[in-house]
């Protein structure tokens, strides 16, 4: 028996990289998955990679319509969330000076926008005990050239994260965590220092051994209910700045390096 079996889970960004990774892991794991993503050619990729229990549904996270339709469809299906793992986003590099509106207002309404709203919609559907999963970043907390527009979405993720606590904790979901995921490719110059293999076509490469290992803490984080308990650990660096508690939602920072192979 798997460790999510039973569970009826959603991947927002379903068909590629983290989101994919983790879906097909969540089904190994005896998961029913929903993958959402924005083309349809891509997500049908996706299911059929998956195998089985994974359904795709295709919308635009940025579009409060298409989020209806993607819940009126699980709900119409399975009636419940078990997990939901709210990890759509982009980003795309450009200097100060050099920021347009339209590269702003694409990337706050998915990865800020999107995710509010995907987290919003799906608390009717939440069970008790159920978990929220956000993508993270460490450039949320650090400086990263040309990266500043990206970087400022995912420092609201952050900051969703620890006030979600907050208002969930009467609500019964026991787990809200942020997995802050660290790219080989953020900042392009000390990336193709490091590994310029990875810088073109990362999204459809497979990850590597450091991936699998964020892929398993999630599963940690999405199976466990036990009352009160902190899944996984925090960073040392968030450790020191947010000492564990005893609360009924995780308010957790997952940080490892995320490389493409």
């Amino acid at each position: 028996m798997g460790r999510l079996t039973g569970k009826v889970a959603l991947v927002t960004g379903g068909n590629s990289g983290i989101g994919l990774a983790s879906a097909k892991r969540f089904v190994d794991e005896g998961a029913f998955v929903f993958i959402a993503g924005r083309r349809r050619t891509e997500l049908d990729k996706a299911a059929a990679a998956i195998g089985h229990d994974v359904r795709a549904l295709q919308g635009d996270v940025s579009k409060l319509d298409d989020l209806d339709q993607i819940f009126a469809a699980v709900q119409a299906e399975k009636g419940h969330l078990d997990v939901l793992f709210a990890n759509a986003g982009l980003g795309s590099l450009a200097p100060l000076g050099a920021i347009t509106e339209a590269q702003f207002d694409l990337t706050f309404n998915v990865n800020v926008k999107g995710t509010l709203f995907t987290v919003q919609k799906a608390l009717p559907l939440m069970n008790a005990g159920a978990s929220i999963i956000l993508t993270g970043s460490t450039t949320g907390s650090k400086g990263t050239p040309a990266f500043s527009v990206y970087s400022a979405t995912k420092a609201a993720i952050r900051n969703f994260a620890r006030s979600w606590a907050l208002d969930l904790k009467d609500s019964g979901i026991r787990r809200l965590a942020s997995a802050t995921i660290v790219r080989s490719t953020w900042g392009r110059a000390a990336a193709s220092a490091r590994r310029p293999s990875t810088i073109q076509g990362e999204a459809t490469k497979p990850i590597g051994r450091a991936g699998v290992l964020i892929i398993s803490l999630l599963i940690a984080c999405a199976r466990r209910r036990t009352r009160g308990a902190l899944q996984p650990p925090l960073s040392p660096s968030t450790r020191a700045e947010e000492p564990r508690r005893a609360t009924p939602i995780c308010r957790t920072v997952v940080a490892f390096p995320f490389f493409v192979s």
